[in-house]
């Protein structure tokens, strides 16, 4: 039995499983080592989660999470040795591993994870071996939610985008221009409200002058983070909500950069069941 988690900074999901399939799906506040101490994890990991695994013993602990870089995966991995001292293998990686795990198995891929940030690896099918750096939404992330959520305003604000979908917008939001000036310059965590918007986007792709711009900024990720991989051969697998909604534009995306899009996945647990799947 081996227990597998993917973290956000938000939400875990912990999935118990045994010889390929899931046994149980748990999930517990999120975890990044980058904010919390191995104290702060511990606490998580025994109060949240030990409670709702009853007697399980997995004899091995994966955990992938966001922020959880070399450097710091020491600290993940010393507190999940507190609460499994029995397991036999424990290990804490990124998030980005565990996507390329998820979507290339143990083959040599292109893997990108397309959620509220962006990421992008060139993966040998076994470590990560080329990695354009994000930058995050201010700098880079392109092809994310908080990007496609800021083109948009942006397109919006300025006349670039038919009028009637402003009066939508604004009635479907609530917000008005200054509303939304307010909650991304003086409210914090504006990008993620900025990625909530994607269900408005997604919803209105029949307006032309939209699914351009998407299509636009999907073909800016690939540009910017894939193209430097010179690996076209390969199709690119990704992992988020982003990339598995939009998994037409970003096709015709990949299609116009001289690209191919293969696996798409909401979440990279499935696949990495698989890839796990001989253990436990």
């Amino acid at each position: 039995m081996i227990l597998i988690a993917d973290s956000g900074s938000t939400k875990a999901d912990w999935w118990l499983a045994e010889g390929g399939r899931a046994l149980r799906c748990m999930a517990t506040q999120g975890i990044n080592p980058y904010h919390q101490d191995e104290g702060e994890i511990s606490s998580i990991v025994m109060g949240e989660l030990l409670p709702q695994m009853g007697n399980a013993e997995p004899g091995g602990v994966y955990f992938y999470g966001s922020g959880c870089r070399a450097e710091v995966a020491g600290v993940v991995e010393s507190a999940l040795r507190r609460a499994f001292a029995g397991a036999e293998r424990i290990e804490a990686q990124g998030d980005l591993l565990g996507a390329a795990r998820a979507v290339c198995g143990r083959s040599e891929g292109v893997a990108c994870i397309l959620g509220t940030g962006s990421n992008s690896c060139l993966y040998d099918g076994e470590a990560i071996v080329a990695n354009t750096p994000p930058l995050g939404y201010i700098l880079g992330d392109e092809g994310s939610g908080a990007v496609l959520g800021r083109e948009f305003l942006n397109a919006l604000f300025k006349g670039r985008l038919p009028e009637c979908l402003r009066r939508e917008f604004e009635s479907w939001s609530g917000l008005t221009m200054a509303d939304v000036i307010r909650r991304v310059y003086r409210e914090p965590l504006a990008n993620r409200f900025l990625a909530s918007l994607s269900p408005f986007i997604h919803a209105h792709l029949s307006c032309q002058e939209l699914r351009a711009m998407v299509i636009g900024c999907f073909r800016s990720f690939l540009r910017n983070n894939v193209a430097c991989y010179r690996r076209p051969d390969l199709p690119l697998g990704i992992v988020g909500s982003v990339g598995y909604h939009y998994r037409e534009e970003l096709a015709e995306a990949a299609r116009a950069e001289g690209m191919s899009l293969g696996v798409t996945m909401r979440s990279p647990m499935e696949g990495l069941l698989r890839y796990h799947g001989g253990e436990g």
